[in-house]
């Protein structure tokens, strides 16, 4: 029995298919786009801090934006808020593309249309977030979003190879093959059939822009799975040193380096597979706590590795370790939250994603010039397994969940926070 049916067996048939095909196109666009971004940035200044300048340049609009894009995937058909954003990012990097090929690219260019994209995309991803339960069943959605984590995972791995390649040719190709990429996306998702009305649109107000942040801190379960990623992540994660491991530590190849960058997403797609093919049923919350405590321990253990092969395969069980935290998290937040809130609980969850990664990166440079490359890893490490045992004391509801699907309807019993968040 395959893993992956014809369209019309997936969850969600013809239509997820179509969702499936439109977001391996955005996020191949995406990676390769980054790829050409970076490498045009440090040809232009060769300063490494204008690299990590561009990282939190994409990620200020996710911040600067949270309450605007959340309600606008609420209030607006999504369909139409996913094909504007990927418009107006392909209309951007048409700009881009005539700067680079006109010879009139500069570094304060690139960061001005790095922001305008990273505008779209927060209104893009937000959006996107909440488009699987619209499309499969309640009961099909585990299965559907790990066969989603699969497609995205491999889009990563395929992403920045097809952005070297390209690059080869020239910066501008890779733009001009981005803005073709995202129109075609843009076109497919405006033509997806979805099993639910549009959202009815509801007079914007405070109480309705914030209510996503409300409506996660009255449910511990999601409260708890939401900010156990955000602080496992944030202390664990060793991307940003992975130069170093490679260079000074583990004495490899730039070649190396690229096998240490692929290995955790390689391990993320291999998860994935696994889960589409065999969905959690019991113990989630026990499972979910497993994998992020995996996460840790796959973070010591890569820090004190001294062979690459090793190395790689360490990141990889982080990698995918991560990815059943991540199907768990994300099975969670869109099976507790009521279609109306949607949009305004995965705009905070998205914030909370972008956190963890950018301020983790953040994180890591500054432990690892106060305590050195290999004890700031070790230490992220531990302190991932830390979050692990506090947060099973702070959220009993998530470390005893049974199953993951719940009813959204429910409120938190009187006095179920407690102490616990207040």
């Amino acid at each position: 029995m395959s893993l992956f049916k014809l369209p019309g067996e997936l969850p969600g048939g013809s239509s997820f298919f179509r969702f499936l095909v439109a977001r391996a196109v955005a996020i191949v666009a995406y990676q390769m786009v980054s790829v050409a971004v970076g490498w045009q940035m440090y040809d232009i200044t060769r300063k490494p801090l204008y690299l990590g300048m561009v990282g939190l340049v994409q990620f200020l609009p996710s911040l600067l934006l949270v309450l605007y894009t959340g309600h606008a995937a609420d209030r607006y058909d999504r369909r139409k808020v996913i094909s504007v954003a990927q418009s107006a990012e392909a209309a951007i990097l048409l700009l881009l593309f005539l700067a680079t090929w006109g010879g009139w690219i500069a570094s304060e260019i690139l960061f001005v249309l790095v922001f305008l994209v990273g505008v779209a995309r927060a209104f893009e991803f937000t959006a996107n977030q909440t488009m699987t339960p619209s499309i499969v069943s309640q009961e099909e959605l585990p299965r559907a979003l790990a066969i989603y984590g699969s497609v995205q995972q491999a889009a990563i791995i395929t992403g920045p190879l097809l952005g070297g390649l390209v690059y080869a040719a020239g910066p501008d190709k890779v733009y001009g093959a981005a803005v073709i990429l995202f129109f075609t996306s843009a076109l497919l998702v405006s033509r997806l059939t979805i099993r639910q009305a549009p959202p009815a649109r509801e007079p914007a107000s405070l109480a309705t822009i914030f209510a996503g942040f409300a409506y996660i801190r009255s449910r511990p379960v999601l409260l708890g799975a939401i900010s156990l990623d955000l602080f496992a992540v944030l202390l664990g994660g060793a991307t940003a040193l992975l130069p170093i491991f490679a260079r000074d530590i583990l004495l490899a190849s730039p070649q190396g380096l690229g096998c240490l960058r692929a290995a955790p997403a390689v391990g993320a797609f291999l998860a994935s597979l696994c889960l589409a093919r065999f969905p959690m049923k019991r113990r989630v919350g026990e499972i979910m706590f497993g994998a992020v405590a995996c996460f840790g321990l796959a973070t010591i253990g890569f820090a004190l590795s001294r062979s690459l092969p090793l190395s790689v395969g360490l990141l990889a069980v982080l990698g995918g370790a991560d990815m059943v935290s991540v199907v768990i998290r994300s099975s969670l937040v869109q099976l507790e939250t009521p279609d109306e809130m949607r949009g305004r609980v995965s705009a905070v969850n998205g914030l909370f994603i972008g956190a963890s990664n950018q301020l983790g990166e953040f994180e890591s440079g500054v432990t690892a010039a106060w305590f050195g490359t290999v004890a700031a890893t070790v230490i992220g490490g531990i302190g991932t397994l830390a979050v692990v045992a506090i947060w099973r004391q702070l959220f009993p509801q998530l470390a005893g969940r049974d199953a993951l699907h719940g009813s959204p309807a429910e409120g938190p019993e009187e006095g179920e926070l407690g102490g616990q968040c207040s």
